[in-house]
């Protein structure tokens, strides 16, 4: 029987003594469905019962071993799910409530969440805890700290399904365009079309972008490319993708080029598109080593911005998430591909890693 690592529990009081099935990772490419404590609330938390949840690709890179989390940790972190229990200094939330959290979960107290900067909570990465340095949400019970700052409420007319991927891929796709402050009528450029990459799609037609263009080799992901609001399509096989922008943009290069892959190649490939004085706009999540080829970036006196963003958190995030879904202007619903229980996890950690079936997301019920 596993058991809840100390340092993830802190002061808390002791865990009950039902018990729950979670998937557990052990080490690289070693995860299964094990059973643990419920956990118990301790002050400003709450546990939520899991209703739906997904796999992201930092999952998978976990599972590799590409991103180092210590073993005997519960992983995943894009939860909905109904409030089980309430711990004392939480209040305005009743036991029952169906809620959204998303994947980080600022304290709202810290000095970079006071300046604005509520991914970074506490310090570098310190936002994202689910599945990083507290037991994530791949589980049928989950722990969120912070509640007060991280319960979004989900309106009686939306759906798990509807809202499920508003937690991580969507708040992190769409800050995309918000972090390069995209304008109205703005050439935007978008590298690969993953389930991240797809959210950067529509995040640059919600910004006013004018022209966006996606890099792509995948059929599906075309395909849903184009759904989600793609006007044009650079298959990297077939075309060279610095002579296809240029060709597209009057030979100016893009306002804003969007990095959705995490390799030095999509990296580079996003570089050599820019317009003098644009930005790069990074999204990947990167695991070897990142160079600047020295031409495009024009000797460092191009003007070039390069940003990066963590996906943007909190329940004030996630709330006006959900008004663009209740309001029609999003649905992500053609993502979710694939569906599978809890105990049948590892076969959608194997279908979602290798890309098999066309999948895009999987959908996770507890």
């Amino acid at each position: 029987m596993a058991t809840l690592p100390a340092t993830h529990l802190g002061n808390r009081s002791k865990a009950r003594a039902e018990q729950m099935r979670a998937l557990v990772f052990r080490g690289p490419n070693q995860i299964g469905i094990e059973s643990v404590p419920i956990p118990k609330p301790g002050y400003g938390e709450v546990i939520i019962r899991v209703t739906l949840t997904t796999i992201c690709g930092t999952d998978v890179h976990i599972l590799k071993g590409e991103y180092p989390v210590k073993p005997g940790l519960v992983i995943g972190h894009e939860p909905v799910g109904v409030i089980y229990e309430i711990g004392p200094g939480v209040k305005d939330y009743s036991v029952g409530d169906r809620v959204l959290v998303g994947a980080i979960t600022p304290c709202g107290q810290c000095e970079y969440c006071l300046s604005g900067k509520l991914s970074q909570c506490g310090g570098a990465i310190g936002g994202w805890k689910f599945g990083n340095t507290i037991h994530g949400a791949q589980a049928e019970y989950l722990l969120v700290p912070h509640a007060q700052a991280n319960l979004a409420t989900i309106p009686d007319d939306l759906t798990d399904e509807q809202v499920i991927l508003l937690s991580d891929i969507a708040s992190t796709g769409f800050s995309a365009s918000e972090s390069a402050d995209v304008r109205l009528g703005d050439s935007v450029a978008i590298f690969a079309q993953g389930p991240i990459g797809l959210c950067a799609t529509v995040g640059a037609r919600l910004k006013g972008a004018g022209l966006v263009i996606v890099v792509e080799s995948d059929p599906v992901r075309i395909a849903m490319s184009k759904r989600m609001g793609a006007d044009v399509v650079i298959d990297y096989r077939r075309q060279d993708i610095s002579d296809a922008v240029r060709g597209l943009t009057r030979g100016r290069g893009v306002d804003v080029a969007i990095e959705a892959l995490g390799t030095s190649q999509t990296f580079e490939g996003a570089l050599k598109v820019l317009r003098p004085g644009g930005t790069l706009s990074s999204l990947g999540v990167y695991s070897g080593k990142l160079s600047i080829p020295l031409e495009p970036f024009a000797a460092g006196l191009g003007d070039h911005k390069i940003i990066t963003t963590l996906c943007p958190g909190g329940k004030e995030r996630m709330r006006r998430l959900m008004e663009l879904v209740r309001h029609g202007r999003v649905d992500l619903r053609p993502l979710l591909t694939h569906t599978f229980t809890l105990d049948e996890i590892t076969k959608a950690y194997d279908l979602f890693a290798n890309r098999k079936e066309g999948v895009l997301k999987v959908a996770i019920r507890p």
